[in-house]
């Protein structure tokens, strides 16, 4: 296991933290309610695709209303209509609208007659009205235009939904019945068959489907159990395209001829009471819908709205409690930001221990969507914030590994999703095992690893590596390869090349601290040489950006190919994986020019040292070529500390914070791809930012005037401290630090001071200072072993 310094170990330093931190959280209970500060519609419009919707952290269950615009999570700020309301949902995610399986949707009849109620989802699409929308951890809610209302909260299997109906009568004064539909849908409409019977003493629904994942291979069954409280039952029945009838109660539909889709369901039609409340408990799993009706009832067995909402809000509090902060006078919107990142950390992966129908084992997670957003910052978080929880999840990958032969790059709805650059679970286990994660079997952890590294799957496309004959023999991956071991998308010859070399050398970290061979794997990690062209230049309609050096393919043989810096970025057009392939995976090689983690020293020599890295760097950032809605971008934010400058890290980080970042229904610059915008968000206001899968953390000052994270494997405290902090933000750079009292020069600091505690205090001021520059101040690096002082980039 990692052995740390011991600089953070004084005891009395431990006791005076433990002490003023339990004395700070007990006057801040009395004042402080963080719920107030997090804003689950933040990212709701123009593409963040966040869940905004009722969910337990990490909960199975997330129930939100469904709308025909923007529904890739399901609910959307865009004005669209609501369609329906869903108990699953995945968050953030881009591509094809995930799971939001067997939506409800309340409505009442005209004149009462059955075949006038709107069954197709054209027909009921209904627009909402936008004042009434409510979003609270825990709690979503939200009125039609027709005047009914709905309000929903969760357990982590089961939804309770609370609907209002108006009241109404026919023309001849009887009074109306509101219905309640079941639709055998999925917001993909990607059912391939699905069955249902309703109950006619009770209105009892239970369905079953078999659906298509959004974004991976083959398929998933879900079923579903819907009880009803509140109201007698009128009628019920089930329904076809625009058809319902009371008879018969049970119905089975599959895909037609030409995948002909039809639309069916079921339906329960209630006697109003006098409140007009009709509460809809809604069980889910991936097992049976038996085992839906049991999880309903065990975990929602009195229908008590309140209560479950009262219990959904202090998971959520239990949850963010590791972290306080000191705002002094920093605005309540940079509170929220701050707090409704750290929220949506937390979403995601999702807990289906016990609902997995392909093997039993004690900690099974999904919705690892995907590793290759998730590694960089997201996952990282959890390492601070709930390590137990991520100790859980890795266990996880790893009986994935153990039942699938693979560890996952992607997965959702129990399928294997699509890889999209290397074999980033890798990253994930290192990073977890440089941070003293335990619970964990490392042995097994770095026979999974190798696995990824030396055996390649027959269809790559969803596991594993391609192209690792060329790996191994070339030392890159080539364009246009000849894999005649597997197949997969034949493209990402660069951005394979780079993830791969950065997960072999994770693989050398593990192996040396396991005492393994690991050479092989540690000059593997330089890999990433083989495709930098020296003499590469850059140009924009013709004229030349001033940059030489960037990576290009090469073929087989070792000629080179050629691919246009700007390719892939914001100005020339998005790269698909399967509609334009390129050679960089969602990026431009100019975004990818940087994307060593590993060795950040040597890049910064072959680009021309610090003077010409920062140049780049800053032009990068100010032209249109950077996205930073896409997660490669996430860590050249902070580069500029591996040059020496870490004032210009902590300016461009303030340049993006707010600007890309904020509060807003649009305030997220792309998807949040399962918390992964928001734990960017959330690291750079921290203050400390993960290079992931090593034991570093980038240095800048937090947005507040203190920030303090109490470690819930060993309840020290970290708390990072200002001088001179103010809420303006004109003093955002370090002018000198002290960590426990003890001058403090390196840019960068250990997880150690996340589990020892400690107290690291930064003067800041308005101008660049000294603090930082220095060579062996910077992170370490791999090339950087024989430097001096420095601190070996594979030392764990």
């Amino acid at each position: 296991m990692p052995n740390h310094t011991n600089i953070f170990q004084s005891k009395g330093v431990f006791f005076l933290l433990a002490l003023t931190t339990k004395f700070a959280i007990a006057q801040n209970t009395n004042a402080f309610d963080v719920l107030n500060f997090v804003d689950p519609l933040i990212g709701s419009n123009n593409g963040g695709n966040v869940f905004a919707g009722a969910t337990l952290p990490y909960a199975m269950a997330k129930a939100v209303a469904d709308v025909d615009g923007q529904n890739t999570g399901g609910f959307s700020t865009d004005g669209s209509n609501v369609t329906g309301f869903s108990s699953v949902h995945d968050s953030g995610t881009g591509g094809n609208p995930s799971l939001g399986n067997f939506p409800l949707f309340p409505q009442i009849c005209p004149d009462d007659a059955l075949d006038k109620c709107s069954f197709p989802i054209a027909a009921r699409a209904t627009p909402y009205k936008n004042r009434s929308v409510v979003a609270q951890p825990g709690y979503f809610a939200l009125t039609l235009e027709s005047g009914i209302s709905a309000e929903m909260t969760v357990s982590e299997h089961a939804a309770l939904y609370q609907f209002t109906f108006p009241e109404g009568s026919t023309s001849n004064g009887t009074a109306l019945s509101p219905l309640i539909l079941l639709d055998l849908t999925d917001l993909w409409a990607s059912r391939q068959n699905a069955s249902i019977k309703v109950d006619e003493a009770t209105g009892r629904i239970q369905a079953s489907g078999s659906f298509l994942p959004s974004f991976g291979a083959g398929s998933y069954a879900l079923h579903t159990c819907v009880d009803f409280c509140g109201a007698s039952v009128h009628d019920s029945g089930v329904y076809v395209n625009n058809r319902a009838g009371t008879e018969p109660k049970e119905l089975f539909v599959t895909r037609g001829f030409n995948n002909f889709y039809l639309q069916a369901g079921g339906f329960a039609r209630f006697q109003r009471p006098d409140n007009g409340i009709i509460l809809a408990r809604v069980g889910i799993s991936f097992i049976s819908a038996e085992k839906a009706c049991q999880n309903a009832e065990v975990e929602i067995p009195d229908y008590d709205f309140t209560g479950l909402r009262r219990q959904a809000k202090d998971a959520w509090r239990e949850k963010l409690s590791p972290i306080t902060v000191e705002p002094g006078n920093v605005s309540s919107t940079f509170q929220t930001n701050f707090w409704s990142a750290i929220y949506r950390t937390m979403i995601s992966p999702q807990d289906y221990t016990g609902e997995n129908p392909h093997w039993e084992s004690p900690d099974y997670f999904d919705s690892f969507y995907c590793l290759w957003d998730e590694f960089r910052s997201q996952l990282p978080f959890l390492t601070i914030l709930d390590p137990k929880a991520l100790s859980r999840m890795i266990r996880s990958l790893l009986y994935t590994y153990q039942n699938e032969g693979w560890l996952p790059d992607c997965r959702m709805a129990l399928c294997k999703g699509w890889t999209q650059g290397g074999s980033n679970a890798d990253v994930v286990l290192v990073d977890a095992y440089v941070k003293n994660l335990t619970g964990i079997d490392w042995e097994l952890a770095y026979e999974a690893i190798v696995n990824d590294a030396e055996n390649e799957p027959l269809e790559w496309s969803y596991e594993g590596r391609g192209g690792l004959v060329s790996w191994k023999n070339l030392n890159y991956i080539p364009y246009l390869d000849f894999d005649y071991l597997g197949f997969g998308t034949n493209s990402r010859s660069i951005s394979r090349t780079l993830e791969y070399s950065y997960n072999d050398f994770c693989l050398a970290t593990l192996g040396k601290a396991l005492g393994r061979d690991y050479e092989i794997y540690l000059a593997r990690a330089s890999n990433w040489k083989n495709l930098f062209k020296a003499d590469q230049n850059s140009t924009i309609n013709g004229t030349d950006m001033g940059f030489v050096g960037f990576f290009q393919p090469k073929y087989l043989n070792g000629t080179w190919g050629y691919q246009d810096p700007i390719a892939c970025s914001p100005i020339a057009g998005w790269c698909s994986l399967t509609s334009n392939p390129s050679e960089t995976f969602e990026s431009s090689v100019w975004e990818y020019i940087f994307y060593v983690p590993q060795d950040m020293s040597t890049l910064v020599s072959l680009l021309g040292g610090d003077t010409a890295f920062v140049s780049r760097l800053d032009y990068f950032h100010t032209s249109p070529l950077v996205d930073i809605g896409n997660e490669p971008v996430f860590l050249t934010v902070f580069a500029y500390h591996y040059a020496g400058r870490p004032a210009l890290s902590a300016r461009r980080a303030h340049a993006y914070i707010p600007g890309s970042f904020n509060t807003s229904a649009s305030g997220l610059p792309g998807n949040d791809d399962s918390g992964a915008m928001g734990s960017f968000t959330a690291f750079s206001m921290l203050g400390l930012f993960p290079n992931p899968g090593q034991n570093v953390y980038l240095i800048i000052p937090p947005f507040f005037p203190s920030v303090s994270v109490t470690s819930p494997l060993t309840n020290c405290t970290a708390t990072v401290r200002t001088e001179n902090f103010d809420a303006e933000y004109k003093n955002i750079y370090i002018q000198k630090a002290t960590l426990n009292g003890v001058p403090y020069t390196k840019n960068w600091i250990g997880h150690e001071f996340f589990l020892h505690g400690g107290k690291l205090v930064l003067t800041l001021g308005k101008t660049e200072s000294e603090w930082g520059t220095k060579v062996e101040d910077r992170p370490p690096s791999l090339g950087d072993s024989g430097r001096t002082g420095a601190v070996g980039a594979m030392d764990v």
